[in-house]
């Protein structure tokens, strides 16, 4: 779909606004967004673009008129429509909290958010299950869902958020479909993601394979996890998260970055900067949301300065196992190039890099305009791989 499409740019001019929607569009295909509500709120946002709290308003307004109908379903005793509502209203709340500075009003927002959703999946999918990750003095949540029919150990794929994703979001637009070809999933918020940073307060950190460890060592754990098929992966942010896994922790069979993440994120983060100064709505990430993940909210410099340690540069080439690298051609968060540079720079013998152009889909961030194919490829290639 060319980059310049309404259904890409909902709000021509504000890159901002038109990112975050079109994050909320590509959970359309897993039934947690409705393209008709959607439009409702996207139409009063239209006429709205110069109001600071007309975002949240909106959005908030459309998930509490969704989650009255989930309350009503559930006290007639309707569980799975119940289940419907409550997941959109979880995802509309996500979206809400969006823009919504760090405080006490956004963690309410964030619990708000995740409550609901957990409140959908667990009624809609029975083959999911919350679980804690032991994390040193700590614990991350997680959401396991199991390949339904399957009795022996399994392969299982650990997947890692974006910056601004949640393991709610891709338990459904990575789970289900593992779970089609008979592999399990471990939808994680590592530091600095979802729930792990919105109501635990555990930031991003470049050594990811720290959490990637403790991932692997709760699912190794497990009865109907194959120990020897455990498959890291991360989309968007998490690009940079399942690449440094994969070099360091390497009991991992494969690897996947599912959009590669900036290659100098130092430099990366230097440039939104610049933009934003100029124009906060002409790049895809708000003003302090980097500062926030990174654990350094109100200081910008502190929070790109601590970007350096996010690098691939010396960590690529540690990559053995077979990894699989995926990009959109039209991909205006990260540069194609970055894509390149890490497909170069992985160690391993048995590597492939997928773009995805406009004539097939897919051509956006992390696959977002046509995230099953995206999702088709990786469930093949592993397939292929283990």
């Amino acid at each position: 779909m060319a980059a310049d499409s309404h259904w890409i740019d909902t709000f021509p001019g504000n890159q901002l606004w038109s990112n975050a929607l079109l994050v909320t569009k590509g959970m359309t295909p897993y039934g947690a967004v409705a393209m008709g509500e959607m439009d409702v709120v996207c139409e009063r946002l239209k006429l709205r673009q110069s109001e600071p709290d007309a975002w949240r308003e909106e959005w908030l307004a459309m998930s509490e008129r969704l989650e009255k109908a989930g309350d009503a379903a559930a006290a007639a005793g309707h569980q799975m429509t119940a289940g419907d509502y409550y997941l959109r209203a979880g995802m509309y709340c996500f979206t809400a909290e969006r823009f919504v500075y760090p405080g006490a009003e956004k963690r309410e927002i964030g619990r708000k958010a995740i409550e609901l959703k957990q409140a959908g999946l667990l009624r809609r999918y029975p083959n999911i299950e919350r679980v804690e990750v032991p994390f040193g003095d700590k614990t991350l949540p997680a959401l396991f869902m199991k390949a339904p029919g399957v009795s022996a150990r399994a392969p299982t794929v650990v997947v890692f958020d974006g910056m601004d994703n949640c393991k709610e979001m891709s338990i459904l637009f990575n789970g289900l479909e593992f779970a089609r070809r008979g592999m399990h999933t471990l939808a994680i918020d590592g530091p600095g993601q979802g729930e792990s940073l919105r109501l635990r307060e555990l930031y991003a950190r470049h050594d990811y394979e720290v959490a990637g460890s403790a991932a692997y060592d709760y699912v190794a754990q497990r009865a109907d996890v194959d120990p020897a098929k455990v498959i890291v992966m991360g989309y968007s942010f998490g690009g940079y998260y399942a690449s440094r896994v994969a070099a360091l922790e390497k009991r991992y069979a494969a690897g996947v970055a599912f959009a590669a993440l900036h290659w100098d994120l130092h430099a990366w983060q230097k440039e939104v900067k610049r933009k934003q100064d100029a124009n906060p709505s002409a790049v895809s990430q708000s003003t302090f949301h980097f500062q926030w993940i990174m654990g350094c909210l109100g200081d910008p410099d502190a929070a790109i300065e601590k970007a350096r340690k996010f690098s691939l540069v010396e960590v690529a080439p540690q990559i053995t196992c077979p990894f699989l690298i995926l990009h959109g051609q039209d991909d205006r968060v990260v540069p194609i190039a970055s894509a390149h540079k890490l497909f170069a720079a992985v160690g391993s013998s048995d590597k492939h890099l997928k773009i995805f152009t406009t004539e097939e889909g897919g051509a956006q961030h992390a696959q977002v305009d046509n995230r099953p194919v995206g999702v088709d490829y990786i469930a093949d290639w592993i397939a292929d791989h283990i």
